[in-house]
């Protein structure tokens, strides 16, 4: 079975060694299951070599690569499998096993394409080791024996440096000579170090310069500067860089910190002082520390007098005496920086003010001390590099344009990241934006300088480590102007021309504004508008000075022929590009006295009797509307609804129908049966309709035969049975109405302790009541006593 590898560098070398090992005369045999018979009888017969069938076979590989973290759509191809046995004819099937076979590398059973099907991780397993077999399609039989090959994850720089044992602490003694080690730090890479330089790591030092230095490959630190003082600074924190790809540009890198303290030495004698540690936001004129020299004296001859010889930060300190206390009073002078001075050494002298000559040889009666002011840092808010930062921007700026770039900075050592922001109380309407990391201001809507010329804006700079910590600095934001408006009238003007106006008299000097400034000032330009340009009436004079003069052509106006003239006047700016706009401007013809001034205008008023136009056209309205008012009455009162189906579809039972004869009376027994029309207890057998298959539900199941009485039944059931029998009936009746009708009867129930109160049932039912008192009634009730009295014997109808 032999391997095809992909990749044209693969290929070269497989050529190489195949024609070295030509060269040699050597050949490789094909396996299969009998192979080990076939050595043994080449060692017990060597005549039998010419007997043996030899199988060619390419030359074997054992080893493929594959690319991790393979980020591709398709699967990646790994190699091709091929035995010489197969001939292309379908009947070899390949076989893949081992480890990730069919969940990670899947192979083509026809051709024997190897593939990866997931992304492989070399950190997570660096090789696979699979095992290959070519089969018979038909027989499932291996027509070689099973060969093993190993898939290397090859390497790609996707690992950073990392100090497993960082952050790292390590002293130093004080005064060391220049390149003492202090420490040795060590980064691993988890990319492969036998391939490429992804592993090779680079070591550098990116804070603690110029204090400390790093070897790049061996990782020691070691001192930069010699005779380090504890006693001035006892502390430094150091970053150290880690970065593979030998350093160079594209690799990746990892830092940890090194704290290095110093270590003691016995370098100073004894001395008194004092030593006090004071915040740095601690405010001017505060008082920092109180120092006091012991004196054996009391009164006057104990008063002193403090001074500051020498020491760090001239003009930082000031010393007054207490003079109750007679204590030196060390008061702040400037304000304090923790990033620019963390520590400040005095040397404060304390004098008697009150010396006798007579004891001078007892002297010096002074002493000197030594104060050490520690600063302590507090977290400060952001600092703006410049507090006040002027741009401007066109006023036809699109929309995104970038205005300038404001910059802040963490003063603190922490060196926090800075974010911003616009306080939105400063940009109401929300005019520009600004990128929260690189601080570039740009613009969120269009800019309208004649409306706001100037935004002030206040930026906000936030820590990422600490959001309550926000400095602020102004971004005065200049917009220039860009030729948008058309210039217009000045004023709304009122011209007035009287009658007896001469040609050539100006009746109305114009003038013009714009909203745009230019920088040049502006310069308008006033013309007729080319519709009215060779009118018979009027003319325009510019007057070169941004003004235009309104002239008569000719004389003889007269109201009632025309009241007023509209003359349109076209103005145009001196922008780039010009802007024009035609006004309109309204001439009102008036009656003048001699002196010119107006004493009526426009349309010539006619004296009407009788009612005003608008009256006359309310009036009018409130006719208009009774007649409306009027015709929908009638038209309502005159609508009628149709019936539904024609008059002679009607049902008589839905209709009262007049007869003009008279019955019997309840004489007259003979017509019909009165009882049997009203008794309930009588079975119908309703005409049933051939066209209708009768269902009609029942609460009680029985027969017909079987049917109680409704007086048998039970209450709630009484009224139900009613209806559904009823509603049987119109079911099957054939002579029922096509469409919905209200069926009416007059059925009282038996739930009554007096039942029904009618004489239709009477006679066909059984009564115990005694009615023989009708008889004593009179003669107006005979007839009622002849059917109730004689009860005994039993049906009058009989």
């Amino acid at each position: 079975m032999g391997w095809c590898c992909s990749g044209v560098r693969r290929a070269l070398a497989l050529l190489v060694l195949l024609f070295v090992l030509r060269g040699k005369g050597c050949c490789c045999w094909g396996l299969n299951p009998n192979s080990g018979d076939e050595e043994k009888s080449l060692r017990s017969d060597p005549d039998s070599w010419e007997a043996l069938h030899r199988h060619k076979r390419s030359w074997v590989w054992n080893q493929f690569f594959v690319l991790e973290e393979y980020t591709g759509n398709e699967p990646l191809y790994v190699g091709k499998l091929h035995s010489d046995v197969d001939k292309g004819d379908g009947k070899v099937k390949y076989v893949l096993s081992g480890e990730g076979a069919t969940s990670i590398f899947t192979i083509d059973e026809n051709t024997g394409d190897i593939h990866a099907t997931k992304r492989l991780d070399r950190e997570a397993q660096a090789y696979y080791t699979l095992q290959a077999q070519a089969i018979d399609r038909l027989t499932n039989l291996p027509v070689e024996p099973r060969s093993e090959f190993v898939v290397k994850v090859q390497d790609i720089n996707d690992n950073e440096p990392k100090f497993l044992d960082g952050p790292y602490l390590a002293g130093v003694p004080e005064m060391s000579p220049l390149g003492t080690m202090v420490v040795q730090v060590a980064a691993t890479d988890a990319d492969d170090p036998t391939y490429g330089n992804s592993a090779r790591v680079i070591y550098s030092i990116i804070h603690g310069q110029p204090y400390f230095s790093v070897e790049p490959k061996t990782g020691v630190i070691r001192t930069a500067l010699p005779n380090m003082d504890r006693e001035t600074r006892d502390q430094y924190v150091l970053v150290i860089q880690a970065k593979d790809m030998v350093g160079q540009m594209g690799g990746l890198s990892g830092t940890t910190s090194v704290t290095v303290t110093l270590t003691d030495v016995n370098d100073n004698p004894p001395r008194f002082s004092y030593q006090y540690t004071v915040l740095e936001s601690l405010p001017v004129q505060s008082v920092v520390a109180r120092i006091k020299a012991a004196d054996a004296d009391i009164g006057s001859n104990a008063e002193m007098d403090y001074r500051i010889m020498d020491g760090d930060g001239p003009g930082m300190f000031n010393i007054t005496t207490d003079e109750d206390t007679q204590e030196g009073v060390i008061i702040l002078q400037k304000p304090l920086d923790f990033e620019t001075r963390s520590g400040f050494a005095l040397r404060i002298e304390a004098t008697n003010r009150n010396i006798d000559s007579n004891f001078l040889s007892l002297g010096p009666f002074s002493d000197t001390t030594s104060v050490k002011v520690a600063v302590e840092d507090v977290n400060e808010p952001p600092l703006f590099s410049t507090q006040l930062s002027k741009m401007n921007v066109s006023e036809d700026a699109k929309v995104g344009t970038s205005i300038g770039r404001v910059s802040a900075h963490d003063p603190d050592t922490s060196n926090s990241g800075i974010r911003y922001s616009i306080d939105r109380n400063t940009d109401l309407e929300r005019f520009f934006n600004v990128d929260a990391l690189s601080g570039i201001i740009s613009t969120a809507k269009p800019l309208d300088r004649e409306a706001n010329s100037v935004h002030n804006l206040t930026i906000l700079a936030i820590e990422i480590l600490d959001p309550n910590q926000v400095g602020k600095g102004i971004a005065l934001i200049s917009v220039r102007d860009v030729n948008d408006n058309a210039p217009v009238f000045a004023i709304d003007y009122e011209t007035l021309l009287c009658e007896n106006s001469m040609p050539g008299q100006v009746i109305q000097t114009i003038s013009a504004v714009d909203k745009d400034e230019p920088l040049s000032g502006h310069r308008f330009h006033f013309a007729l508008d080319a519709s009215v340009a060779g009118n018979m009436n009027f003319t325009l004079r510019d007057n070169k000075d941004n003004t235009a003069s309104i002239l008569t052509k000719r004389g003889g106006f007269r109201r009632r022929e025309q009241p007023v003239y509209r003359l349109p006047v076209l103005i145009t700016d001196n922008g780039i590009p010009a802007l024009s706009s035609t006004n309109t401007l309204s001439v009102r013809v008036c009656d003048c006295d001699s002196d010119g001034v107006a004493l009526s205008c426009g349309a010539v008023a006619y004296t009407a009797t009788g009612l005003s136009t608008g009256a006359l056209l309310a009036i009018l309205g409130c006719i208009i509307t009774l007649l409306v008012m009027v015709l929908l009455i009638v038209t309502m009162r005159r609508r009628r609804k149709q019936p539904l189906i024609l008059e002679e579809e009607r049902d008589i039972r839905e209709n009262i129908v007049r007869y003009d004869d008279e019955g019997g009376g309840e004489e007259d027994t003979e017509a019909f049966d009165m009882v049997t029309l009203r008794n309930l207890n009588i079975i119908r057998d309703p005409t049933v309709r051939r066209d209708v298959t009768p269902d009609t539900p029942t609460f009680y199941h029985y027969t017909s035969a079987s049917r109680p009485p409704y007086r048998s039944l039970p209450d709630n059931v009484v009224f139900r049975e009613f209806i559904w029998e009823r509603l049987k009936d119109a079911d099957v009746d054939p002579t029922a109405p096509p469409y919905d009708s209200l069926q009416t009867y007059a059925f009282e129930g038996s739930g009554s302790v007096a039942e029904s109160l009618s004489s239709l049932e009477s006679l066909s039912t059984d009564s115990d009541q005694n009615y023989d008192y009708l008889s004593n009634w009179g003669p107006r009730f005979k007839k009622l006593a002849d059917l109730y009295g004689n009860s005994d014997s039993g049906n009058v109808l009989s």
